[in-house]
């Protein structure tokens, strides 16, 4: 389908930026209405590197900072591509859903695979080449056992995800996910967390020091900072911005989030702006940003209605 409409505005703020940063820490890549932008690491003007009227979202910078993963649907489903960074028109489709769908990517450390949540309502953990091909199911049952939000640590054994029984509920009694983890070598699984408030969207520190993950504490959402090596936890930022916990969640339970490249700072998004967080002390800096949108949607559609005299 060609485009035909485009809306054009410029912005400083936006909601449910998932967001990531380059290995050398001089960029920053976030999503906005459906397209993926990049600024310099100390905020500014940013870049647009996707374009059309595809929805694409959740960016995920390679090992080597030449690619960005990303999710989108402009095959009609949501699949997984990559964009290189330097060209931005050279654009690599992952997967081919087949009617299904395959959200929440992120790239494993030596940069040869990428490991994505795949399914409808309840969607299990897949492994997949960066060149394509069928993949191989990590985590397939249960049935209902939904699986989202994964976080790789960087010796690339263990898989860190949100996980809940059954897809969704309105009006849900908490807890709804829990924080679960996939050992590599041995295929086990197991949950590392039990809150009430739930525990959500894991990240993990580039040196694996450190774990943020979200919770819901009386009737908001923050971000906890775990050490991974005592499980000692404490409140990094609370509150932040509402999670996704009574819906689908196609986009995670929370925004994607990461670590600075030297894990001295968490990169986060909330109340429509761009933060870094200090893990020492908690301190909140804003990383301002401006965006020339460019939207192309669709034609419009009309339909004819008969009445009768």
């Amino acid at each position: 389908m060609e485009p035909g409409r485009v809306v054009e505005f410029s912005t400083d703020e936006a909601t449910w930026m998932s967001l990531d940063v380059s290995p050398d820490g001089q960029h920053i890549v976030f999503d906005l209405m459906g397209d993926i932008y990049r600024i310099p690491m100390s905020g500014g003007q940013a870049e647009q590197l996707t374009d059309g009227i595809a929805f694409d979202t959740h960016p995920r910078y390679s090992p080597d900072g030449k690619y960005v993963l990303f999710t989108s649907d402009a095959s009609g489903e949501e699949d997984l591509y990559y964009v290189d960074v330097q060209d931005t028109s050279e654009i690599t489709q992952i997967t081919k859903g087949g009617n299904t769908r395959y959200t929440n990517a992120v790239w494993t450390p030596d940069g040869k695979y990428v490991v994505a949540s795949k399914g409808g309502l309840t969607p299990k953990l897949w492994l997949i080449h960066k060149e394509g091909g069928s993949g191989t199911a990590l985590i397939g049952e249960p049935q209902n056992l939904k699986i989202i939000d994964p976080a790789i640590t960087p010796d690339g054994r263990y898989i860190y995800y949100s996980q809940r029984s059954g897809a969704w509920d309105y009006n849900a009694q908490l807890p709804q996910y829990q924080i679960g983890v996939y050992d590599r070598e041995d295929g086990s699984t197991d949950r590392v967390t039990s809150r009430y408030g739930s525990a959500f969207t894991p990240t993990i520190s580039h040196d694996g020091k450190w774990m943020v993950y979200g919770s819901r504490y009386e009737d908001q959402t923050g971000l906890v900072l775990r050490d991974m090596e005592t499980g000692d936890e404490r409140w990094l930022a609370y509150p932040v911005q509402r999670d996704d916990q009574e819906s689908i969640a196609t986009m995670g339970v929370l925004p994607g989030m990461t670590f600075t490249p030297d894990n001295k700072n968490l990169l986060t998004s909330y109340n429509g702006k761009i933060y870094k967080i200090n893990i020492a002390s908690g301190k909140e800096t804003e990383i301002p940003f401006e965006a020339d949108v460019h939207l192309e949607m669709g034609p419009e559609v009309f339909f004819k209605y008969p009445v009768s005299d």
